[in-house]
């Protein structure tokens, strides 16, 4: 019996965090998202099914649904909650889109778009980012998301027409190439300067 004290205490401590995430998360939906006007029912269930804190290093998991961008390392971060579901309305997916995603960071955002999407095509500069996002999203099961190591600016040609396209990171002005790749009747979200461009 003392031997199966430790195993035991260590199922309760995995539950007790796993509860404490999905508060986090539950929290950061309704307080950080909701209240600020993201209302698509789609884009919240996504944003409380996607637990964040597996796209975060380990030591910043606490942090995890904190109404703020954290470092994932390479001088790069992970978006705001907030940013990530504003963003995901304004592209508005479909389940039978192809939505290319520019700037893989840690996957988050991907993994958010891969419940809303039919497929999602992510483009990551930094290496290491692009190799570990990749490991990441196949390990936790995000079957329709591709994630390619390349310069985004240059969108992914192989893989066009896309449906939605997204710029996780500010550009000094959207890239020819990417609206060339948009189908006609598709949607651009790019954040620009302090504001959300949308086309």
């Amino acid at each position: 019996m003392r031997r199966l004290f430790p195993v035991a205490l260590l199922i309760s401590l995995i539950a007790c965090a796993q509860d404490t995430y999905e508060a986090g998360r539950e929290r950061m939906v309704r307080e950080q998202i909701e209240r600020r006007g993201v209302n698509n029912p789609e884009v919240l269930r996504a944003m409380r099914q996607t637990p964040r804190h597996l796209f975060v290093p380990e030591a910043l998991r606490t942090r995890s649904y904190d109404d703020q961008p954290l470092p994932i390392g390479h001088g790069q971060t992970i978006s705001q909650p907030y940013i990530v579901a504003l963003m995901t309305e304004l592209l508005d997916p479909r389940k039978t889109d192809k939505v290319l995603e520019i700037g893989a960071g840690s996957g988050y955002q991907a993994a958010v778009l891969s419940s809303l999407a039919g497929r999602v095509c992510t483009m990551e500069i930094v290496p290491e980012l692009a190799r570990s996002s990749a490991a990441l999203l196949a390990r936790l099961g995000y079957k329709n998301v591709t994630v390619l190591q390349s310069d985004g600016y240059k969108g992914w040609p192989g893989q066009a027409p896309f449906d939605r396209i997204i710029l996780t990171a500010a550009p000094p002005e959207v890239p020819r190439a990417l609206l060339d790749q948009l189908a006609p009747g598709g949607r651009l979200v790019a954040p620009v300067g302090a504001t959300v461009f949308e086309q």
